[in-house]
């Protein structure tokens, strides 16, 4: 059977509703692209022209880059906050996809009991428990080393733990039956088939706490405060800015080399961040 064609101004009204959606979006796009475009043509200024009207650096100062690093040991800084990121990161992943697999296709008595009491602890805030967590940290000497930035997050972390449940809920549970059937165990049907059709859900997580491990100020100010050569990127930032508080043109240059690591990795895990966000959640 041939198709109809389209009538004319059904294509025209398509054509222009496509043309208005992304123009739209473009607008959009620029509204939030607008800062990062200031911060970058600012840290490209010299001192004069930062003060000035002018929004386009001329000429443009590339030197500014390289004072930072004069100024602050950046390389030590970055590799203080690769470190604490990924090694939090790794910690989150091995120790919460056991308890959203057990919480998602294992059936035990008090099962939603304790994913409740999981979900409950995402209610508590940091700056609830942070006096005691100190005091403990305190009396295990772990203060002004990167272990409680670290060794917690191998315990568990309940947001991780309820996403990962709600993918693990999306596959068929017909899939678990058929391995255990075959005589396969827990363990070789999380590691094997659970694990394997859930990387989307699992990168997503992952890029979750390495960005916010990446960005976070307050808890390695708090633990790493009085060891400067453990600093990370967001405490040396913010002392960079104390010393340099007049001179915004390096100010904006070293919070581009503080964003740069983290916009190469967003692109680069573009594709899997965003498929799983968008699987993650679907069913509860």
């Amino acid at each position: 059977m041939v198709p109809r064609p389209i009538p004319p101004q059904v294509r025209r009204r398509r054509f222009l509703l496509s043309v208005g959606n992304h123009a739209v979006m473009i607008a959009v796009a620029m509204i939030f692209l607008l800062p990062v475009v200031f911060i970058l043509l600012t840290a490209l200024m010299t001192d004069q022209q930062v003060l000035g009207a002018n929004l386009w650096p001329n000429p443009f100062r590339w030197s500014n880059f390289t004072e930072v690093f004069h100024a602050i040991p950046l390389f030590t800084y970055t590799r203080n906050t690769f470190l604490v990121a990924s090694l939090s990161t790794i910690g989150v992943v091995v120790s919460c996809i056991p308890v959203a697999y057990a919480l998602s296709r294992m059936r035990w008595k008090g099962r939603e009991a304790t994913f409740l009491v999981v979900l409950s602890t995402m209610m508590l805030p940091f700056q609830v428990t942070v006096i005691p967590l100190y005091i403990l940290f305190v009396r295990f000497g772990w203060i002004g080393t990167m272990k409680p930035l670290i060794v917690p997050l191998f315990f568990g972390d309940a947001f991780t733990i309820f996403l990962l449940r709600q993918f693990f809920l999306t596959i068929p549970s017909e899939l678990s039956d058929a391995a255990r059937v075959d005589g396969a165990s827990e363990w070789q049907i999380m590691t094997r088939l659970i694990v394997p059709l859930a990387k989307p859900a699992i990168a997503a997580v992952a890029l979750f706490q390495f960005l916010y491990s990446w960005n976070d100020f307050f808890a390695p100010l708090l633990y790493l405060g009085e060891n400067p050569k453990l600093w990370t990127l967001s405490i040396g930032l913010s002392e960079f800015r104390g010393q340099f508080q007049t001179q915004w043109n390096l100010t904006m240059a070293a919070s581009v080399l503080f964003m740069l690591p983290v916009i190469i990795l967003f692109f680069l895990a573009q594709r899997v961040f965003v498929e799983g966000v968008t699987l993650t959640g679907v069913k509860g």
